[in-house]
């Protein structure tokens, strides 16, 4: 079947229902995503993971408490997006889709619409992406330093290996673009939130990190390195 022209997945049929299980399985690597959750409390009130499956949104509601989860994917027609909203309404739990980019630097509306967001949700609350690495960690160190009032420095914490991040890489433009502010904001004495609202180009600020990162695969290659 051609995703281009594929019917909308009607949840109410067992043919509908099948197909949304078996694009949440195999389509969208739900296989691997059955025992290991990459999932971490990372404050009193806040937990990260990857997409959960219905059966773990359950689990959730039960025995963390959870009222509001943030998907970070954004909304689509997809079976695992249509199963988690189901799971969340049939729990009680509210579902934020707020989508954010693992190879993008968000522009600073979109920093500051997240700013917003944790201080208008019910907690405890759990954010996800489909690893629970890259668009997760980007959220979780905004969470950390606009809710939890960590340092940016500190906070970054929450964009490194033991989430399963990878900086040496394209998903290393969220390092940067934090990076990028402690370098030129908080050099200048300027907050986070200072710096953000006067404003950056988010696209200026991603050539850059690809410029830099082809004269180091330039180096890497004359050098002999894989």
């Amino acid at each position: 079947m051609n995703g281009a022209t594929a019917k909308p997945i009607d949840l109410t049929t067992p043919a509908g229902r099948k197909r949304a299980r078996k694009e949440l399985i195999w389509g969208d690597h739900g296989f691997l995503r059955y025992r290991f959750r990459n999932l971490h409390k990372i404050s009193d009130e806040m937990y990260r993971a990857n997409q959960p499956s219905p059966e773990h949104i359950a689990q959730y509601a039960s025995e963390l408490g959870i009222k509001t989860i943030i998907n970070v994917r954004g909304e689509s027609p997809k079976g695992y997006y249509l199963l988690e909203r189901e799971a969340c309404a049939r729990h009680g739990i509210a579902l934020v889709d707020f989508q954010m980019f693992s190879r993008e630097i968000p522009p600073p509306e979109t920093v500051l619409a997240a700013k917003h967001l944790f201080d208008s949700i019910a907690y405890p609350a759990l954010m996800h992406c489909k690893s629970g690495a890259d668009r997760a960690g980007i959220m979780s160190v905004l969470y950390m330093h606009f809710r939890q009032g960590l340092s940016i420095d500190k906070a970054l914490e929450q964009l490194s290996f033991k989430y399963l991040h990878i900086r040496h890489g394209k998903t290393g433009v969220l390092d940067f673009f934090f990076e990028t502010y402690l370098a030129r904001g908080a050099a200048k004495g300027l907050s986070f939130t200072d710096w953000v609202t006067q404003g950056y180009d988010h696209v200026a600020l991603k050539a850059r990190f690809l410029n830099s990162r082809k004269r180091k695969l330039n180096v890497d290659q004359l050098l002999g390195r894989e």
